[in-house]
């Protein structure tokens, strides 16, 4: 039996995660300086997680046109 397509996982854990384990947490509130040696792990503070967008290109084919045209104009 195959697999549907919406099933399968292409790039697993390759985006953004909106929840990081404890050691993860306590990693970055280390670099903030928020965590020292000997605190608890137990209630740490919230860590921001950052989230990428991708900007949308330009579509080059309406470019070239509108170039096209300009250069038939001359």
């Amino acid at each position: 039996m195959t697999m549907d397509k919406s099933l399968r996982v292409r790039k697993a854990l390759v985006r953004n995660r909106s929840v990081l384990t404890r050691a993860e947490r306590i990693q970055r509130l280390l670099v903030m300086d928020r965590w020292q040696e000997g605190d608890s792990p137990l209630g740490l503070a919230k860590v921001r997680v950052q989230k990428i967008t991708m900007k949308k290109k330009k579509k080059q084919k309406k470019a070239e046109a509108a170039q096209a045209a300009s250069a038939k104009k001359k």
